[in-house]
C-alpha cells in the first residue's frame, strides 16, 4: 500500500487533466464531441472520488438508523432497504414517524453530496446563510 498520492488525489488529478487540459485541448482542434466526453469522463471520476472518501461513513449512519428504525441487528444496507420498503408497503411505517423522514431526509442528503454536490437546493442547505442573531 501506498502513504501518498491517496486514491482520492489520483482520481482528482486525472479528473483536473482531462477538464482543464485535455478537453480544452480536444476542443481547440475541433473535437468538441471528445472534449465533451472528456469532461464527462472527469466528472464520473469526481463522483467516484466522492464516493470514496464519503461512502464509508454515509453508509455507516444509514445501516445504524435503519437498525433502529425497523428493530433489526442486520448489517447488510441492500437487506435493510428491503425490510424498510416492506414495512412501508405493509403499514407498520409511514409517514407520521419523525424518525422515519428524518432517516429518508438523511439518506437523500448524504447521496447528493456524492452524486450532485453542485445542485443549488443542496449547496444552500448544506451551507446556510448565517444567522442573522449571530
Amino acid at each position: 500500500m501506498q502513504d501518498a498520492p491517496t486514491p482520492e488525489q489520483l482520481l482528482a488529478a486525472v479528473a483536473r487533466y482531462l477538464r482543464d487540459e485535455a478537453g480544452p485541448a480536444l476542443a481547440g482542434h475541433g473535437d468538441n464531441a471528445l472534449a465533451y466526453h472528456a469532461r464527462v469522463a472527469a466528472n464520473m471520476l469526481d463522483t467516484v472520488r466522492r464516493q470514496g472518501l464519503l461512502a464509508p461513513a454515509a453508509d455507516a449512519a444509514e445501516r445504524a438508523r435503519l437498525q433502529t428504525l425497523l428493530g433489526s441487528a442486520d448489517d447488510d444496507l441492500a437487506i435493510l432497504n428491503r425490510q424498510l420498503a416492506e414495512a412501508l408497503s405493509q403499514g407498520r411505517l409511514d409517514g407520521t414517524q419523525p424518525a422515519l423522514a428524518d432517516h429518508l431526509w438523511r439518506t437523500t442528503f448524504d447521496k447528493l453530496a456524492v452524486d450532485q454536490p453542485g445542485y443549488d437546493t443542496y449547496r444552500r442547505l448544506a451551507d446556510p446563510p448565517p444567522s442573522p442573531d449571530a
